[in-house]
């Protein structure tokens, strides 16, 4: 070890492999690391250093420091002059240690100016950010655990009071003097049958719906009379209303949701005792028997009421995907309807959706049902995998399946099989042959392994599978506004399709590519606006932290040279080499990036817009060849079309060379579509087509599966309820 005076002396070493000199820090000399491959046997390194620090030698050679002190410009600085001079008695300089290393790492401390210094950091720092940026990810939208409405006690009890003005003798003057006064009284106002049962209704109480309850308090407030009785017995309204409640199933709702127990005689009716203040709200058994049965069909018609038009099901709490307004269903007006109509059928049945697509899915339902009763179906249990050596009691449907549906060349092929096969449980050799053979005929792995897509090619969509898309797509449509518009755009996700209609013109149907199941696409309706021409494409955030970053972190000019422009929030356009894209992952910092007009850009020629939260709307694409692919669930959400020129066109009531004229001025714009013009980004996995035909789809996204379970919680909630 050898340090520096204040004189600047001389070290020495003695050549052990490390030496080490310190330079005080008061003196100003400074110090130096040098390693072993730079000392030569002779030369001079003289080197001034901004900060004292620790000097390093190391070699196995001997060496001498001469150091000399240098102030300059009145400040305290110091040069050290070191004459490194060394004998060398033998062998050769020791090269590659992690001393040596170590020693070069500061000798570019040394000799890199200090601004260059502060620049490699700040690079080292924001390269650690770009790849700490990547951890951030844009969470799907939710999926919900459904919860359905609630039913709450109803009471009647604000009811019960009938609120007339006490009957006051009154006086009056006879005669221009004013001489003669006779008093007189009020003739006591007539009380309906409903008003002398109304203390009934004190200890009447029922569940229902809130907006059930509500209703009814309104409506008899207004209306104090019966709608369901006339003299104390049933009248044809409410044997209309029973009747079309108990066929609720029709339209795909549960008519135990809507059971009134009949009016029994008098003799037989057993209703609770009334509280009576005076003889005044005495209620014989007879009239509370008809105030309860008024009330309680009055809140199972206004509960179909409900359900018939928005559906039993609120779409919104299902998922983030869905965002549908529930609808607001004035059931006071509905009770007035019935009142002052006489066709109760008519009125009831239509509060469900009057249009031609709700009626044909009705219809196809009936048919379906009938049929399931003619015939008794095969059906391989959901959720089935075997294997061969396993058992199963499916194994007797597998071959029913088979018996039914199987080539004659393949029944004739294992003849044998079929004839010796006696209901076992095995799944043995010759039944998986069998197996086998019938994949094959069907495109499948001939594996013999029996699964989900085994399944449905033996039995193929069941009717019970049908009527089940059946009751799901009515109830759907519920969600959807009554009148669609005879000019709209109809967008059915499961059905890769897209169709633009008006009036009685010929539809214009499309092939569309959708959202894949990590980036679904929503289901939604909103109002088309714009047409936008050579446009941009406005990346999402989400694209940006899941997809753009992780690139980033390894290309900071990944967006620049890829088409791509980069702004602040006040528009100032940025490289994206100069973004802080952790402070964008982690919104702290918030930056538009969008894709320039071109032949590259991910949204082709034109796009349609309809703005929305979800920024979803109609665009072309360069990637054309998805729409080769039957299934096509390709986007990050929004909807691709096979044709978007023609699409384009007939929203705005133009030409499709119109449209293709206006691409061929090159530049972007947008043109404004006039009126209004709905478009439904909807989800239904069963639907007419255009030509009438009730068409069946793969539920793409589950969603078939989520409702299907609200509705079964909504079922147990209201059998709940009604217990």
């Amino acid at each position: 070890m050898v340090s520096l005076g204040k004189n600047g002396f001389c070290g020495q070493g003695a050549g052990t492999g490390l030496s080490q000199l310190r330079a005080d820090r008061m003196t100003g000399y400074r110090t130096v690391y040098v390693p072993s491959t730079e000392l030569r046997p002779s030369g001079l390194h003289q080197i001034e250093l901004d900060e004292p620090d620790l000097m390093t030698v190391s070699t196995n050679l001997p060496f001498s420091i001469s150091c000399k002190p240098n102030r300059a410009t009145g400040r305290r600085r110091a040069s050290v002059a070191a004459l490194l001079m060394m004998s060398v008695f033998s062998g050769a300089f020791l090269t590659g240690s992690a001393t040596d290393a170590s020693a070069q790492n500061f000798l570019q401390r040394i000799f890199t100016p200090k601004e260059k210094r502060l620049q490699e950091v700040q690079a080292k720092q924001e390269a650690e950010q770009r790849k700490k940026a990547t951890s951030y990810k844009v969470a799907p939208p939710k999926i919900y655990t459904y919860k359905p409405d609630v039913w709450k006690t109803v009471s009647l009890a604000s009811l019960a009071k009938l609120n007339t003005a006490a009957v006051q003798p009154t006086t009056e003057t006879s005669g221009t003097d004013g001489g003669t006064s006779v008093a007189t009284e009020i003739p006591a106002p007539v009380l309906t049958e409903f008003d002398k049962a109304r203390p009934a209704l004190k200890s009447l109480s029922f569940k229902a719906l809130p907006e059930v309850g509500e209703a009814l308090e309104a409506y008899y407030r207004e209306h104090p009379d019966y709608i369901w009785a006339t003299d104390g017995e049933l009248n044809s309204k409410a044997l209309a209303a029973i009747e079309v409640l108990g066929a609720a199933d029709e339209f795909a709702l549960d008519p135990k949701d809507y059971v009134v127990g009949m009016l029994k005689p008098a003799a037989q009716a057993q209703v609770a005792n009334v509280e009576a203040v005076d003889d005044s709200e005495i209620v014989d058994a007879r009239a509370a028997a008809v105030m309860a049965f008024e009330m309680e069909l009055s809140a199972a018609v206004l509960t179909y009421v409900l359900d018939a038009k928005r559906g039993r099901v609120d779409p919104n709490r299902l998922s983030e995907y869905h965002d549908l307004p529930r609808h607001d269903v004035d059931l006071v007006a509905a009770l007035r309807a019935i009142q002052s109509g006489g066709d109760v059928a008519g009125i009831l049945e239509g509060q469900h959706p009057q249009d031609g697509n709700f009626a044909k899915l009705k219809a196809r339902l009936a048919e379906l049902r009938a049929e399931d009763e003619a015939e008794d179906p095969i059906v391989i249990a959901p959720g089935t995998f075997l294997k061969e050596g396993r058992t199963s009691p499916e194994v007797k449907n597998i071959v029913a399946a088979i018996r039914k549906n199987g080539s004659a060349e393949l029944k004739e092929k294992h003849a044998e099989t079929l004839a010796a096969y006696a209901g076992e449980e095995d799944y043995n050799t010759a039944i998986s042959a069998m197996v086998r053979s019938y994949q094959k005929e069907h495109g499948l792995a001939p594996d013999g392994i029996v699964g989900k897509n085994t399944i449905r090619a033996l039995v193929g969509e069941t009717n019970a599978a049908k009527i089940a898309k059946l009751e799901l797509a009515m109830e759907r449509r519920r969600w959807l506004p009554e009148d669609l518009g005879e000019r709209r755009v109809f967008i059915n996700q499961p059905a890769f399709m897209a169709t633009y209609y008006e009036g009685q013109s010929e539809p214009l149907s499309m092939r569309v590519v959708v959202g894949k199941k990590s980036n679904q696409t929503n289901f939604f309706y909103d109002n088309i606006e714009i047409v936008e021409y050579n446009p941009y494409w406005g990346v999402p955030y989400s694209i940006i932290v899941n997809e753009m970053i992780p690139k980033l972190a390894r290309d900071p000019s990944y967006l620049d040279r890829s088409g791509y422009e980069v702004s602040t929030a006040s528009g100032k356009r940025v490289s994206s080499s100069s973004v802080n894209w952790y402070a964008v992952a982690s919104k702290q910092q918030s930056v538009n990036v969008r894709q320039r007009p071109g032949s590259a850009n991910a949204l082709g020629e034109v796009k349609i817009l309809f703005p929305n939260k979800h920024h979803i709307y109609m665009h072309d694409t360069p990637a054309k060849s998805l729409f080769n692919k039957d299934s096509r669930a390709f986007s990050h959400g929004c909807v691709r079309l096979h044709d978007p020129k023609a699409m384009a066109a007939a929203v705005l009531g133009k030409s499709k060379d119109y449209v293709s004229g206006q691409i061929a001025r090159g530049k972007n714009q947008q043109e404004r579509v006039q009126g209004n013009l709905p478009v439904y980004v909807s989800y239904f996995t069963a639907w007419p087509s255009d030509a009438g035909e009730i068409e069946f789809f793969d539920d793409v996204y589950d969603r078939d599966r989520h409702l299907l379970k609200a509705l079964e919680m909504t079922d147990e909630s209201r059998a709940a309820a009604r217990s």
